[in-house]
């Protein structure tokens, strides 16, 4: 008698929901699982790399920071092997997953596995720019899903949430009153967009969204657990909102894909014993665009964690076409590079950055329809504090900076030493991201 009502007990305990959910238990096991796998594989590959010396290298077009001892990269395959893995498992078999949600899942993994391999093979033996654009156009292509019965049956980014609009999604309501605003197509609920010319702009804006969020990854890459960290924190808010908004698969996704990226953070930490190579942050990047797109309300969050980070390559491409260089032409220029200047060590920067992107991610969560507007305004405002002390740091104690110019020619052997260019000082602030003289790169 005693020993059975011990049992009824247990078996009650067990079956009350209030412990765990399915759900629940899938987002927690995911993302260990996720995390564990990468931390172990990444042990491998840099066995790996050290077999076959696959090192960090420095090319024309980009040069590295690690010169005392040669650093293993391709570690972005640890970080996809352990996503693949752990979302197969803990994923795809979720019963509540809805078949356009399994649809969008076997796309983007189609899609990533290119990517992965294009940039394997670049981090091994290298490729120029138009190859890797290629590739990625192909990528996006693949993830929108565009089938023979001229539907779209990937991701498309052919709406916006309207932080004007309204809560209920009345026809009879004007464009600017919905709660909604979309790219001149609008699927009913329930069905795929089709394929027309109409589909154009969203096309467009989907290409721009997820080419841009890999190759801002890949750019914010130049330092040890910097882009690392970055990508599990953006991820983190996206586990964080999708919950919020009872979208469960979605949160097991994304907290499979964080824990998959903290677990190669202990190893990309400073000093790094393995970078991710182009081959993890194009892939990081690529799904970090998808899932802030999966399920929406999550484009404004994305744009307000990653805001410093955006506006920082933004920043840097538009003054080296300025200079008339190439938008892609390599120097120190980015803000990381910049703080480095000013003295801060690799993991101070990473602090800062870090701290900046957490708070703004609260906000993301927190805020809602028009305030979200006043936290983009806050992560201008906090990018345009951060440029002008900087500029004031270098003024009154740091670095005489020279003003970069066109794309150089590689020099000419010569045993005669060249004549120092002349150094020139900054005049205003608009020249903030100018590349350091060789003396001073860090």
């Amino acid at each position: 008698m005693f020993i059975g009502s011990i049992i009824a007990n247990v078996q009650v305990s067990i079956s009350l929901p209030a412990l765990f959910s399915n759900n629940l238990a899938l987002l927690l096991l995911g993302g260990a699982s996720a995390f564990l796998l990468s931390y172990v594989l990444t042990f491998a590959i840099i066995a790996i790399a050290h077999k076959f010396n696959w090192y960090d290298r420095s090319t024309a077009e980009r040069k590295r920071e690690h010169t005392i001892a040669p650093v293993p990269r391709l570690g972005g395959i640890a970080i996809f092997l352990a996503f693949v893995v752990a979302s197969l498992i803990f994923y795809q078999f979720n019963p509540e997953l809805d078949p356009k949600e399994f649809v969008i899942y076997w796309l983007f993994l189609a899609s990533a596995t290119l990517t992965v391999i294009v940039n394997v093979y670049d981090d091994i033996k290298g490729l120029k720019p138009l190859p890797k654009f290629i590739a990625q156009t192909v990528a996006v292509l693949i993830l929108m899903g565009p089938y023979i019965d001229a539907k779209f049956h990937g991701v498309l980014l052919f709406g916006f949430s309207n932080p004007f609009g309204g809560v209920a999604n009345n026809p009879a309501l004007h464009w600017y009153q919905r709660p909604e605003i979309t790219l001149f197509i609008n699927p009913a609920p329930g069905q795929l967009p089709g394929i027309s010319l109409l589909a154009i702009p969203a096309v467009f804006f989907t290409w721009f969204w997820m080419v841009g969020m890999m190759n801002t990854i890949n750019w914010i890459d130049g330092m040890d657990g910097l882009a690392t960290g970055i990508v599990g924190i953006t991820a983190f808010f996206i586990v964080v909102l999708s919950w919020m908004l009872n979208q469960h698969t979605i949160a097991i996704l994304s907290v499979i894909f964080a824990g998959a990226v903290i677990g190669f953070l202990p190893h990309n930490w400073n000093p790094a014993k393995i970078i991710m190579g182009d081959s993890g942050s194009q892939f990081l990047g690529l799904t970090l665009a998808t899932l802030s797109i999966m399920g929406g309300a999550k484009i404004a969050l994305a744009l307000m964690v990653l805001g410093i980070p955006i506006l920082d390559v933004a920043v840097v491409m538009i003054n080296r076409v300025r200079r008339g260089q190439r938008p892609w032409h390599y120097d120190t220029t980015h803000l990381h590079q910049r703080l480095r200047a000013t003295g801060w060590s690799v993991r101070q920067i990473c602090y800062v950055i870090y701290s900046l992107m957490i708070f703004f991610g609260i906000l993301a969560v927190v805020f809602k329809h028009v305030l979200k507007f006043v936290g983009l305004g806050l992560v201008v405002a906090t990018m345009a504090g951060l440029i002008f002390w900087i500029d004031h740091s270098q003024r009154h104690g740091g670095g005489h900076i020279s003003l970069g110019g066109p794309d150089p020619e590689p020099p000419a052997p010569t045993e005669t030493p060249l004549p120092e260019a002349p150094v020139e000082q900054l005049d205003s602030v608009e020249e903030m991201y100018i590349p350091l003289e060789e003396g001073k790169r860090v």
